[in-house]
């Protein structure tokens, strides 16, 4: 996705254009250059150092473990390398790393909060359109503000000096380069975690879950482009570092087996898993079409379907997605559209629910909130919107935190 920048005195607007193709912009972020990238998927059982052995004899270069799947990133020069690795009888497939891009729609406004610690008032606390119709706000004041659940934004990382989001950014990683910093320099995945935790601080905004607990996984790059595998291995770090919650506010149109598996593998260790449904009207995409995630789709002020929305029997919930004002790069704040931001929404309020009881809502018995535990309650107390009961363009019906936390 690419952007370009006109620059006023007070305001910035901006208008973004998403390409699907869109290359990576550098050879550290693309891992290789010019050669092919894919994901090479062993059969159990394969030592760790086989399966690097038959990448070296297959003129492959190893970019990127992704053990949470058994299979390994990698560069191949031409075909005949994927062939043969595609033969070798320890390699269970080989599949194509691809793109996959961020979901904002459309940029409208952008304004500057460089003056928030001088000038108060005109930075004044908002209650932006969309936590105020999932009423989030009505549970904070019985104490509940999502604090400590730790909830990961696998985006293009999140704005450290943000004053609306610093408090509450805990850690993260930048999958791309591990070496640098998880700060966001594109400014969607510090929008997405404004509308799941910005501070009730009395600046800019405020989320959902005012308190959780944000770890910023850096996956896509600058232009809000990344590889799958970097994806994945977000997905992997989240897991291993105790998330309970992941957003994923991206996604692409192609289903790879190895994201599944991926998905699977965090919903069965616990991991509530939210999606952005897609910005197409069509069909929704991957990630969010897996059963294992919560697919959002997004609707505007008058609770109806935005037309951007894609939509199917995989949606779960929608949220609201348009003219979402929340935190961007750097100190900014900026009004986006799409399903990007109708998924956080759902983000913060599993959050919230994990700060409660699980009650009768303990399918099986052990105490805790599980993924499916918490997807039937969100479900289960939406305000239906559309069809009566579920359908395919609103799902089961408009997110309520307020009416998700009550017993």
């Amino acid at each position: 996705m690419s952007k370009k920048f006109s620059i006023s005195m007070a305001v910035i607007a901006i208008t973004a254009l998403i390409l699907p193709g869109t290359a990576l912009i550098s050879k550290a972020e693309s891992g290789s250059g010019s050669a092919r990238r894919k994901i090479v998927v062993f059969k159990s059982g394969i030592h760790e150092n086989e399966k690097d052995t038959l990448i070296a004899h297959s003129r492959g270069l190893k970019e990127k473990d992704l053990d949470f799947i058994n299979a390994k990133a990698v560069s191949l020069p031409d075909d005949d390398s994927e062939k043969a690795l595609k033969n070798n009888p320890s390699v269970l497939r080989v599949e194509d790393d691809v793109i996959v891009e961020a979901l904002d729609r459309e940029e409208k406004s952008f304004a500057n909060n460089r003056s928030a610690q001088t000038n108060a008032t005109a930075t004044a606390q908002v209650l932006p359109w969309g936590i105020d119709r999932i009423d989030a706000e009505l549970v904070w004041s019985g104490g509940n503000t999502a604090d400590p659940v730790k909830v990961a934004v696998i985006d293009t990382g999140i704005s450290r000096n943000h004053p609306d989001l610093k408090a509450n950014i805990k850690g993260g990683v930048n999958i791309i380069n591990p070496l640098k910093s998880s700060d966001d320099d594109n400014g969607h995945g510090s929008h997405v975690a404004g509308i799941i935790a910005a501070l009730n601080n009395g600046l800019g905004v405020v989320g959902a879950g005012p308190a959780a607990d944000l770890y910023a996984v850096k996956v896509l790059n600058r232009n809000g482009s990344g590889l799958l595998s970097d994806v994945i291995s977000g997905i992997q770090w989240s897991v291993a570092n105790g998330m309970k919650v992941v957003n994923m506010s991206l996604g692409t149109s192609q289903d790879i087996q190895s994201m599944h598996d991926a998905v699977i593998a965090a919903h069965n260790a616990g991991v509530i898993v939210v999606a952005a449904a897609g910005n197409s009207g069509g069909a929704v995409i991957f990630p969010a079409a897996y059963p294992e995630a919560i697919a959002v789709g997004a609707t505007d002020k008058n609770n109806l379907i935005a037309s951007f929305s894609s939509r199917g029997p995989e949606v779960d919930l929608v949220a609201p997605g348009v003219s979402i004002f929340s935190t961007y790069k750097g100190t900014n704040y900026a009004t986006l559209s799409g399903t990007s931001m109708a998924a956080p929404h759902v983000a913060g309020s599993a959050a919230l629910v994990l700060n409660t009881a699980v009650g009768a809502y303990d399918a099986n018995a052990n105490g805790v909130w599980d993924p499916l535990e918490v997807q039937k309650k969100l479900q289960d107390r939406a305000t239906d919107l559309g069809a009566s009961g579920f359908d395919n363009l609103y799902g089961w019906g408009l997110v309520n935190a307020y009416s998700t936390v009550q017993p």
